[in-house]
């Protein structure tokens, strides 16, 4: 009788998402191997991997953005399947190619799916098709003469906001108030949309003033099945950058989110998706609007697995195997709610990055409280990567109580060696907005020129 091999999982990232990876892999009886960059090598998550291998100097470009050394480090190891986590990889069409090429799966859409909903312009025409609403705007790439442009955003209506159509992160994308401004607008933000991301093309929709940011999260197999677990909203946000996120998203109906999640669930089996997925919209006067799906694991995904139950990532390297989803929409049930704070290794006051050695690091814990980290006393923050070093989550009966959590958990965590967000999660998780829930994403902004204004 002929033993099965066990498989091996690569985890193609670094930090806490790669623990995250290397966890669900092996309590699903999963060989794990891990890529390291020379900067990373003495990481203590790295033990917690069945193996670990270099795949190139600090630098980004020449390591976990390397695809020939993925793939190299990979076939050595003997890797089945590949996970790409968040950033990075994990949304590039060439990289998903690269591992279907070398006989491995991708914990991910097939390369064709990726490509299709990674343009802002393809992936709103296909929402559309859905029945999935959009931010009113151009109905496809802006044509290059800008007089061809002005007919577009005045019928939009002022203010709009131009986008790169390969874009994200917050970059390739600026306001537009009056007429006279889009030509130079458009010119500039055609030049960041190829610098970024290689693609000119640039997109239209109407710029909502005190919209807040609310995402659905799905979950699709390969046999023309998908779900949706629930709702997040990201709106407390610095420069496009989410720093705390909770689920579900208070104050916005329950029957609304409902049929928006349903219609996001269909759309996947349309498009053919497989694995973990996050559709984002803009949500304002009772209207949510579509704005891009996210082809991979949240950062934020925790607050969901709180709510749900569910370990999302073990579903996701399930779904990659060809499993079939273990459960229907109506067995799907959220409980409580839960909060995240990202902390991040920057002044709380200017925000410049704050790499060095951590000296001490104390954890906060008790009922409801969970903690997402690689970092431990005497570990390094590279110069090199985010920033982000720990997320800690708090989930509790309802929202006052996951406040109350997580009120707690960041006034117990300490850090030392270096800056951290620590005080300013602190004054964000007490700020009276924010405790009354639905703040649009203008709002920290706001907060932070305020603050500014006193000091000066």
């Amino acid at each position: 009788m002929t033993e099965t091999r066990q498989k091996t999982l690569f985890v193609a990232n670094r930090g806490e998402i790669a623990l995250r990876i290397i966890r669900a892999g092996r309590r699903l009886g999963l060989r794990v191997a891990c890529g390291f960059s020379e900067a990373d090598r003495d990481a203590s998550y790295l033990a917690a991997a069945d193996d670990a291998i270099c795949i190139g100097p600090a630098a980004a470009s020449k390591s976990y953005l390397n695809i020939a050394a993925i793939i190299s480090a990979a076939r050595l190891l003997k890797a089945d399947l590949i996970h790409p986590g968040y950033g990075f990889l994990s949304e590039k069409p060439e990289f998903a190619e690269a591992v279907e090429s070398a006989g491995m799966t991708l914990v991910g859409p097939s390369a064709d799916v990726m490509r299709r909903m990674g343009d802002k312009v393809e992936a709103k025409a296909a929402m559309l098709a859905a029945g999935v609403p959009c931010v009113p705007g151009s109905k496809g790439a802006l044509p290059a003469d800008p007089a061809g442009m002005r007919p577009i955003a005045e019928e939009t209506g002022f203010p709009v906001i131009l986008k790169a159509a390969g874009g994200g992160g917050g970059r390739g994308m600026r306001v537009v108030r009056r007429a006279e401004e889009l030509a130079e607008a458009a010119m500039l933000t055609r030049q960041e949309a190829e610098r970024f991301f290689g693609n000119a093309e640039i997109y239209l929709e109407k710029f909502l003033e005190r919209p807040r940011h609310v995402e659905i999260q799905i979950m699709a197999d390969a046999h023309g099945h998908a779900v949706w677990l629930g709702d997040r909203d990201c709106s407390m946000q610095r420069r496009h950058q989410k720093l705390i996120e909770e689920a579900p998203a208070p104050g916005i109906d329950r029957a609304l989110v409902a049929e928006i999640g349903a219609r996001c669930a269909r759309s996947c089996v349309d498009i053919g998706y497989v694995g973990a997925g996050t559709f984002e919209f803009l949500y304002e006067d009772g209207q949510f609007y579509f704005i891009e799906m996210n082809t991979r694991i949240q950062v934020e995904h925790p607050v969901t697995e709180m709510v749900t139950g569910l370990d999302i990532v073990a579903l996701q390297i399930e779904m990659a195997c060809g499993k079939p989803l273990p459960f229907v929409q109506d067995d799907i049930v959220s409980a409580g709610h839960a909060i995240e704070c990202r902390i991040n290794a920057e002044d709380p006051e200017t925000f410049a990055p704050s790499p060095g050695r951590v000296t001490a690091l104390h954890l906060p814990g008790g009922p409801g409280v969970r903690v997402d980290t690689h970092m431990n006393s005497g570990g390094a923050v590279s110069a090199h990567y985010d920033s982000m070093i720990a997320k800690v989550i708090a989930h509790g009966a309802d929202r006052t109580e996951a406040l109350a959590r997580a009120r707690a958990a960041v006034a117990e965590m300490r850090v030392e060696g270096i800056s951290t967000n620590l005080s300013l999660h602190r004054d964000l998780i007490a700020e009276p907005g924010f405790a009354a829930g639905g703040v649009s994403i203008h709002h920290l902004e706001r907060l932070l020129k305020g603050k500014a204004g006193d000091h000066a």
